[in-house]
């Protein structure tokens, strides 16, 4: 399957740079539910379309986009920078990685739960903030390891570089007591050890809330 890796860009155009409260909004809930429909809009070619891309936004609020095809352009959007993506990976291949994802697990009641916020909750009140990114390095280093023995690679290390939560995109009213997601920002180094299976995940991403903006890992050679 061909696949292809995007920079996606809002235009720089007048007339897009004043829909761009609209389209981005500063509040966080809101403002993933929007680069949700935002990327949408470039990948969408009809109302049966199931998602088949991945995506991240970057630092400088543009995004990164890896698809089964290649974005449709439009004027709300500068010329995007599209490569295809097929990596030639062999086993004991070495690799820098980072990955925004959220990583969960289920528990015996069947309750799916954050490996971070999980973790964190276990401890006092007084003691989560200082143990916020040790404990989300340690859990997320672990999930990445099992997602591994599944989509052919080993970690050699793993940490977070950022941690967060956000309440799920489309509520309303006060974020105390509302349902919320984790956003965990791993990186570091994994070998390769089936690279078939390893490019398939590639393509399927990693967690879940894949369509706010998780799941993404971006790959290149060691050094």
């Amino acid at each position: 399957m061909s696949l292809y890796l995007s920079h996606i860009r809002l235009s720089r155009k007048p007339a897009a740079q004043a829909l761009a409260p609209l389209l981005l909004p500063s509040a966080l809930g809101a403002r993933r539910s929007a680069q949700h429909n935002l990327l949408w809009s470039v990948f969408t070619d009809g109302p049966d379309r199931r998602r088949d891309f991945l995506w991240r936004e970057e630092r400088d609020g543009s995004f990164l986009a890896l698809s089964a095809r290649p974005p449709l352009q439009s004027d709300l959007f500068e010329p995007h920078k599209v490569k295809d993506f097929a990596p030639a990976l062999d086993g004991g291949d070495r690799l820098e990685f980072q990955l925004r994802c959220n990583a969960t697990r289920q528990k015996r009641d069947g309750q799916r739960v954050d490996l971070v916020m999980d973790a964190l909750h276990a401890l006092p009140q007084e003691a989560r903030a200082g143990e916020r990114m040790r404990l989300a390095s340690q859990e997320g280093s672990a999930w990445l390891a099992r997602q591994g023995e599944k989509a052919g690679f080993r970690v050699i290390t793993a940490e977070a570089e950022d941690y967060g939560t956000e309440v799920l995109p489309g509520h309303r009213g006060p974020r105390k007591g509302q349902k919320q997601f984790g956003i965990l920002d791993l990186v570091g180094r994994v070998e390769v050890t089936e690279p078939a299976a390893f490019r398939a995940q590639l393509a399927l991403g990693f967690g879940r809330a894949k369509a706010f903006g998780c799941g993404l890992m971006l790959i290149r050679r060691a050094a």
